[in-house]
């Protein structure tokens, strides 16, 4: 090797050591708080948001877009979702290599925009609903979603389970505002009124998070080689990867209630004014379980922690399909139980990942190779959902067969989770990172 080589080779070197001593989490501080605080209003605004679909695919179903199926519909919440997660691994990198307020400004406008595109849309035109909401609105919070989640490892080590908890409930408190806020303004006034309330609503959050989140990272080159030799480390990594099957067999069937209880509801004979409210009483439920999950997933480790959320949200999808629920007190119980161990898996992924992570600088990355992979699988989740509804009579849903389908794909996933704890304590990187049992 020339000595030209080994100085560029050292230089490398010492400067991808100095980067991680310097970006070492802090655990705290007015920056810290403020960064959660700004994660929580991007939350908020994009997993909250999508939370609300059911709105969405109630009024399109029922009204909007009437002469479309339900799998049809249900194509549009799931390339939403699918936009929001797919480009992880890109976003990822770009996060890795300190283009995080580019990429939060960029999301922020892209967001808002298509937002109040979406309200212009004309009566039975599905393909302008489609670009608008599933296209457009994705992108934006594709830039916008795992940045500020990721962006919280910056701050937080032993403490960052909690934090993340904290920034999700955003996505419970979203959850529970939209639908109601989309409802009740829709009655009133009309439904693209409604959506551009909720524009103007996320627009005034998305400048403040601008505003108030930092990063301890600043923009640095990309190296073609070494990102690649991360990427095959990551892919590499037994444990990680079944981790991240794991999630896609929960994706398969982890949003049947978002986007169908209140149809549910409704076709089972519950008091429309009463429907209106499950989707926002099934967020008021997981706004707990993002927070106590996550505060003892410091404690015993967050594979002790999402393995039985999991589980337990398969069990209430089969009980949802056992009972047959028709009555206000059914649905209320079963949104109020499926919001919080549901919402429970949500915020341990992250903590999850950094936990798997070999160091800081590869957070990011990781994030969005998880994201990419169940991105692909959350778009085929609720339309597979929707065929299964499907029956010869427009009037009439095969709510059973979904439900079961549903309920087995949650429990595979967490059967996969089992076995990707396993490969964690076998190789034994839970004792080399001083964590002993917390896993």
């Amino acid at each position: 090797m020339s000595d030209s080589s080994y100085t560029t080779h050292t230089t490398t070197s010492d400067t991808e050591k100095n980067d991680q001593e310097n970006f070492e989490p802090l655990d705290g501080g007015r920056q810290a708080w403020m960064t959660v605080a700004g994660s929580w209003m991007i939350q908020f605004c994009t997993l909250g948001y999508i939370s609300a679909f059911g709105v969405y695919q109630d009024y399109y179903t029922r009204d909007f877009l009437s002469q479309k199926s339900p799998s049809e519909i249900s194509w549009i919440g799931s390339f939403q979702l699918f936009m929001q997660y797919a480009p992880g691994i890109l976003v990822g990198r770009a996060f890795d290599s300190g283009y995080f307020h580019y990429m939060i400004a960029a999301g922020s406008f892209i967001q808002v925009v298509c937002t109040f595109m979406l309200s212009l849309s004309h009566h039975g035109q599905y393909y302008q609903v489609f670009l608008s909401q599933a296209v457009g609105i994705g992108l934006g919070q594709s830039l916008l979603f795992l940045p500020s989640l990721s962006i919280i490892g910056h701050h937080f080590k032993r403490r960052r389970a909690f934090a993340t908890g904290i920034a999700v409930t955003g996505a419970s408190c979203g959850g529970i505002v939209w639908p109601v806020m989309l409802n009740q303004l829709g009655q009133r006034t009309s439904f693209a009124n409604a959506i551009r309330a909720t524009g103007g609503v996320v627009a005034a959050l998305l400048l403040c998070a601008n505003l108030m989140m930092h990063t301890t990272r600043r923009a640095r080159s990309a190296h073609v080689g070494g990102d690649i030799r991360i990427v095959k480390d990551i892919l590499t990594d037994g444990a990680f990867m079944v981790s991240v099957i794991g999630a896609c067999f929960v994706c398969l069937g982890f949003f049947f209630p978002y986007f169908y209880l209140q149809l549910y509801s409704i076709d089972k004979g519950i008091n429309p004014n009463w429907a209106f409210y499950t989707l926002a009483i099934l967020n008021a439920g997981s706004v707990l379980g993002r927070l106590l999950p996550n505060f003892f997933a410091d404690h015993i480790g967050p594979y002790n922690m999402i393995i039985p959320c999991i589980a337990f949200t398969s069990f209430l999808l089969f009980a949802l399909l056992g009972s047959d629920i028709k009555d206000v007190a059914g649905i209320v119980a079963f949104a109020l139980a499926y919001g919080f161990f549901s919402g429970s898996y949500y915020s341990l992924i992250p903590s999850l990942i950094s936990l798997l992570a070999k160091n800081i600088s590869e957070l990011g990355t990781r994030m969005g190779v998880a994201f990419s992979c169940v991105g692909l699988f959350m778009l085929f989740g609720s339309p597979i959902d929707g065929a299964l509804l499907h029956t010869d009579n427009p009037d009439s849903y095969a709510w059973s067969r979904c439900i079961a389908f549903c309920g087995a794909m949650v429990l595979c996933g967490a059967a996969t989770m089992v076995l990707s704890r396993v490969l964690f304590v076998h190789d034994g990187r839970h004792k080399a990172m001083g964590r002993g049992q917390l896993i």
